[in-house]
């Protein structure tokens, strides 16, 4: 019996199934929420804001609090809270002369724990 090798990606003969086809096209996202769920991951993608909302995703935490949990300066954490919240992954509130950070939703911790468990279980296996 001889062992077949597959050291290619693409298809060796072109065989097109429109059924299948139409339906993974059926499945597709409209165009402008494809566009904010990549801008969501382009945002997730940065380490810094990777660590401000795993921070976010156990408690909330004000920004001088941030800003010591990263070893950065306020300002520096500032700008990159202010794009997690144009992206409306997180949300905040003043308390007198505090500003308070949560992420926006649970949604957003899932995803982060989802994440840390792919990779995990890649580690592993």
């Amino acid at each position: 019996m001889k062992k077949s090798t597959c050291d290619s990606d693409m298809c060796e003969q072109l065989c097109e199934h429109p059924q299948t086809i139409c339906l993974a096209k059926n499945d597709m996202l409209p165009e402008g929420e494809a566009r904010q769920i990549t801008e969501m991951f382009r945002l997730l993608g940065d380490m810094t804001r990777f660590k401000i909302l795993q921070a976010l995703s156990r408690r909330e935490l004000c920004v001088c609090d941030i800003a010591a949990v990263l070893q950065m300066a306020q300002s520096a954490v500032s700008q990159q809270l202010r794009l997690l919240r144009g992206a409306r992954l997180v949300k905040y509130r003043k308390e007198g002369t505090l500003v308070w950070y949560s992420l926006n939703d649970d949604n957003i911790a899932v995803l982060l724990q989802q994440g840390m468990d792919h990779i995990r279980h890649n580690e592993k296996g």
